[in-house]
Parts: structure tokens; C-alpha cells; sequence
């Protein structure tokens, strides 16, 4: 495994991720009642946008780069986008903030001192980074772990509230195989958790082999949502995120953002989003 997040930091599919994932710990927010997040591919946390990897690529630059100025944004996005923006500190020249959050980073900056997670890596050199960024954060766990197996040890939380967020690097071929066995063995444990689990949509063939195995599973409530930036150059141009049971309100909200996201990110002819039931109630 030699995936290193630290070229892709704050690229479109960063910001479709988190962008709906503060959405999520949002809602989580609005009861008083602890909730506990679980991230089973972590990474280091935080990343370095000044750093060789992020300078080499620039893919920052057609993510989050291009969100400095929501001048022609509506009041409604402006406001669903401030508690993304406010995670990424103030952006400088071109858009860029000196680190991009990962998820973890972006929970940590959501949770209430009631609240707690699990943050979930096992390349070393990535914990190593993992364990440093929140070793004095008391209501963080960071653990040292195969993510999948981490998935099955700690979920349900004791919380019985919560988010697990299932995004692996998709280097293994059968990543999606692996992300699905895990999903729902910790469903068959806690089926009243939020589970969102984000993918690159690089195979047609392998994502609707996927979503067509979520839909025999049995699980209801599933809401997928995808973003493609078009164009035809080198790289990913399309990811996607499977939320189950998301909150009543985040259908709507994800469609009101993704809408903006997808004019505002895209690179060429193809661009656009998508939020659809997979399977309802």
C-alpha cells in the first residue's frame, strides 16, 4: 500500500466529501446526547498544501482553490458551506488555506466535549502523523489498525449515536468488495448509525456492481450522491457517496450545495451532480 493523500489534499473530491460530511456531524450536533465518530482510513489528518506532494500535483487548485469567493453563491449555499469553510481556516493566495483537514481533523473540529471518536490507520508513517496531530485530545482515539477490522471492533459505539465514514484509498482491486462486507457487518450490529461511504467512480462496471449489491442487502434508507467535474484530462473526474440514514434534512441540503459545487468545480463538458435514492424507506 503506497497511497499518499498529500497529493490529492483539498482536490473536487475532498471537497464533495467533507463538504457533505460537516453536514452530517451538523445534524449530529443538534441534540444534546453524546455521538461518537468512527474513520476507518484516516490518514494523517491534516495536510500540508505547501508541501512537495500537494506543489507537484496542484489538484488543490481546481478544488478547494476555487472557493476563496462564494460572491455568486446564494445566501442558502453561503450558509450550508460556512462550517466547511470555517474547518479550513483562511484561505490565501489562489484559495488555498496552509492545511487542508482531512476527516479527521474536520470531526475534531465539530465535536462537543461530550462527544468522541475513532480515527482508524495502519500505514505506519500515516498514524505516526495521526497520533502526533491529536495525542492531547482526550475525546480522540487514534488507533493503529486495519480500518475494516477496526470497523468491526468498535462498532456500535456505547454513544448508540453516531457516524462511521468508510473511505478507503481504493488501491486493493477488490476494495469495494471489502468496503461492502465491512458496511454491513457493522449494520447487522448498529442499524440506526450513519454510515457514509465515499468512492472514485473510475469502473462503471465495479460501481454499479456495488450499488446493485446495496440494493439486495435489504438496508433501507440508502441516498447516493455523486459529482463529476467532466473534462477528459489525466486522473479522477468522478466520485460518489452512499449515505445510509441520513437525516431528514440532508437530501436537500446536499442537493442546494452539489449543485453549486458541481458549476463552480467543473473542468469541462460532462460536469454535474447527482443525489438519488438507491433504496427508500
Amino acid at each position: 500500500m503506497n497511497y499518499r493523500h498529500g497529493f490529492h489534499a483539498g482536490n473536487f473530491a475532498d471537497v464533495f466529501k467533507h463538504a457533505l460530511l460537516v453536514r452530517l456531524l451538523i445534524y449530529l450536533r443538534r441534540k444534546e446526547t453524546p455521538f461518537r465518530v468512527i474513520d476507518t482510513h484516516a490518514g494523517e489528518g491534516a495536510y500540508d498544501l505547501f508541501a512537495d506532494e500537494a506543489q507537484r500535483t496542484g489538484e488543490w487548485l481546481g478544488g478547494v482553490g476555487r472557493l476563496a469567493d462564494l460572491s455568486d453563491a446564494s445566501a442558502e449555499v453561503r450558509a450550508l458551506l460556512a462550517p466547511y469553510l470555517d474547518c479550513l481556516g483562511p484561505l490565501g493566495g489562489a484559495g488555498r488555506p496552509a492545511y487542508y483537514p482531512g476527516s479527521p481533523a474536520i470531526a475534531q473540529k465539530l465535536l462537543r466535549s461530550q462527544d468522541r471518536a475513532i480515527f482508524c490507520e495502519l500505514r505506519p508513517d500515516a498514524f505516526a502523523a495521526l497520533r502526533r496531530r491529536f495525542a492531547r485530545d482526550t475525546r480522540i482515539r487514534s488507533i493503529q489498525i486495519d480500518g475494516y477490522m477496526g470497523l468491526g471492533a468498535y462498532a456500535p459505539p456505547k454513544e448508540r449515536r453516531g457516524l462511521i465514514l468508510i473511505d478507503p484509498p481504493f488501491e486493493r482491486e477488490d476494495e469495494f468488495d471489502a468496503a461492502f462486507d465491512a458496511f454491513t457487518r457493522a449494520y447487522a450490529k448498529w442499524s440506526s448509525g450513519v454510515y457514509a461511504l465515499w468512492h472514485p467512480s473510475k469502473s462503471d462496471h465495479d460501481v454499479r456492481r456495488f450499488y446493485d449489491r446495496l440494493r439486495r442487502s435489504g438496508i433501507r434508507r440508502i441516498l447516493r450522491l455523486s459529482l463529476g467535474v467532466g473534462g477528459d484530462g489525466p486522473g479522477l473526474r468522478m466520485c460518489g457517496m452512499v449515505v445510509v440514514n441520513p437525516p431528514f434534512v440532508f437530501e436537500l441540503e446536499a442537493k442546494t450545495m452539489l449543485a453549486y459545487i458541481a458549476e463552480r468545480l467543473a473542468q469541462g463538458e460532462g460536469a454535474g451532480y447527482e443525489v438519488a435514492w438507491l433504496v427508500g424507506e
